[in-house]
């Protein structure tokens, strides 16, 4: 299929929407797209007299924010390519990727700047400070002399002032051309750069018109959570709304429960796109505690009034999210199933999705109305999906995807991408899953997570994880494998402990009653033989899934 020009559709977003909103840092600046049209021409002006072709690489890192958007919109319309970097990326990590990427530009936040080390990053040109755009490192005159001069600069290409009539970007006129470089977290060794093109961007930003366009209007405020670094954030946070018409709020801060909570009551967001541990957090903290109580216990098992309550508890979470929203889209991460089957219960309106950082993500997806709980959706349009197994609706299998969202391969590593892009253009997810006669997928684990157990039974530990999460007093869980036993690492909520009296003699007690009631649901081969307590939280991916690897010894 032909892909149209993605960068027209930004040069023509800009110009449709002149007047409107676009990015506003919460509690700061708001830019119109107008704003954001200037800032990229002076951008532009910068690179042209900095020496920068197109195709070369420019990176950004740092927190998210409306000159990080602007920025990332700049080096595609110059015809650059874009390498997003997670800002919570330690530094080596960010050297090592600015040097495999070569990139000759790099973007760095307030905190990243103070964290990097220019001297690891020899290829550099110049480092760039998002908030001002002021030089923190420049290597060449070049671009020295057209950071000092950049306002008189474009004073004199535009002496009357700057109109919709100036706004000419570079189009990609070949679906295939590279757009950006995404580093996937990479918890082992070192991370792959995924090549996106320009028709895998176009492909999922037509996917959410289609799902997302009609209900969501023009002006209409939305929230960006999760890192535009992150392809999740990019595509459904950011780029579809920016094409769109809509006014991005971004929480420039490490968004806590509680800021969250507030940023949703003011902008109140007419779609919302998050992590399942989000949601969680605010529904564990806001929501389950007024609902926990007898009284409430009793009036959702009396039939006729059970209606009336669930409405009245989905009127409150509802409301926990601004009260505005047409659904709630969760994906990066397997959602817990009490969560989920609360959700269901009382009739919200949320979705899972399942993407992959080489679709650019989605993947799967179905509208809040057919969804089927427990799924992931259905294949996105532009893509198919098949299971690798000879009876898909009952035996797991490999993911397999295919169409105009799959990368174009991973960045200098041949080997890799032969691994995973197979002749026939399928790119193999490692995620195992099964699918129904209707195409629902439905996930069952990572395939390099998979436990073996005596008999050469598969066990996913992620099943019996979730199941040990919604347990008394269990924050957060990993299953790992010791010779044939299996065992579950457990950080506690310590912080509850404390406020009931508990002793750690007391903690061990109610972890060896999870233990023995978990067991009267699990199969003989997936038994915990013992519970440990774990002293603090597991450490993270940037996408919040557990360094698994770590704890396996």
């Amino acid at each position: 299929m032909e892909t149209p020009s993605f960068n027209q559709i930004i040069q023509k977003s800009i110009i449709d929407n002149w007047d409107l909103d676009a990015l506003t840092d919460y509690k700061g600046v708001t830019l119109q797209y107008h704003d954001v049209a200037r800032k990229i021409e002076k951008l532009h002006i910068m690179f042209e007299n900095s020496g920068v072709k197109k195709g070369d690489k420019i990176a950004l890192c740092g927190r998210n924010s409306a000159n990080w958007a602007v920025a990332f919109l700049a080096t595609l319309t110059y015809g650059a390519v874009a390498v997003p970097i997670l800002h919570e990326f330690t530094s080596d990590q960010v050297h090592n990727i600015v040097n495999h990427s070569e990139a000759r530009l790099l973007f760095v936040g307030d905190v990243v700047a103070t964290t990097i080390d220019a001297t690891k990053m020899p290829l550099l040109e110049g480092i760039i400070y998002i908030p001002d755009y002021s030089l923190v490192v420049s290597r060449t005159d070049k671009l020295t002399y057209a950071r000092e001069h950049l306002n008189e600069m474009f004073g004199k290409k535009y002496p009357k002032y700057f109109r919709k009539e100036h706004v000419q970007y570079y189009f990609d006129t070949n679906p295939d051309e590279l757009a950006l470089i995404n580093y996937t977290s990479g918890t082992t060794g070192f991370s792959k750069g995924v090549m996106i093109p320009y028709r895998a961007l176009w492909s999922n930003y037509d996917f959410a018109e289609l799902v997302l366009g009609k209900t969501i209007k023009k002006g209409d405020n939305t929230i960006s959570i999760l890192p535009m670094a992150h392809m999740y954030g990019m595509a459904f946070e950011f780029i579809f709304e920016f094409l769109h018409g809509c006014h991005v709020f971004y929480l420039t801060r490490i968004p806590s429960p509680a800021i969250i909570a507030q940023a949703f009551a003011d902008i109140r967001p007419a779609i919302i796109i998050a992590v399942p541990l989000i949601i969680e957090k605010i529904i564990r903290k806001r929501v389950l505690p007024k609902i926990q109580n007898n009284k409430m216990r009793l009036l959702l098992s009396m039939p006729i009034l059970s209606k009336k309550v669930k409405e009245k508890i989905c009127e409150q979470v509802v409301n926990a999210f601004g009260g505005k929203f047409e659904e709630v889209i969760i994906g990066g991460a397997a959602f817990n199933q009490e969560i989920e089957q609360f959700l269901h219960g009382i009739e919200f309106p949320y979705t899972v999705g399942y993407g992959a950082t080489e679709c650019a993500p989605i993947i799967c997806y179905e509208d809040w109305h057919n969804f089927v709980p427990s799924s992931c959706g259905k294949a996105v349009v532009h893509m198919e999906v098949k299971i690798n197994s000879e009876d898909p609706e009952n035996v797991p299998g490999e993911i397999l995807a295919r169409g105009l969202n799959v990368m174009l391969g991973y960045y200098k590593n041949e080997e890799a991408t032969k691994e995973t892009l197979d002749k026939d253009g399928w790119y193999h997810t490692g995620d195992l899953g099964t699918m129904d006669a209707q195409g629902n997928v439905f996930i069952k684990g990572r395939s390099k997570n998979m436990l073996l157990g005596a008999n050469g039974q598969n066990i996913y530990p992620e099943e019996i994880e979730d199941k040990l999460n919604s347990m008394a007093m269990v924050v957060e869980s990993i299953v790992i494998q010791k010779e044939d036993k299996l065992i579950g690492l457990v950080y506690p909520d310590f912080d509850e402990a404390r406020s009931m009296g508990f002793t750690s003699e007391d903690l061990e007690k109610i972890m060896e009653e999870n233990r023995q009631q978990i067991n009267t649901n699990l199969p003989a081969y997936c038994k915990l033989s013992a519970i440990h307590i774990h002293q603090e939280e597991f450490a993270k991916t940037p996408k919040k899934s557990i360094k698994r690897y770590l704890y396996y010894e």
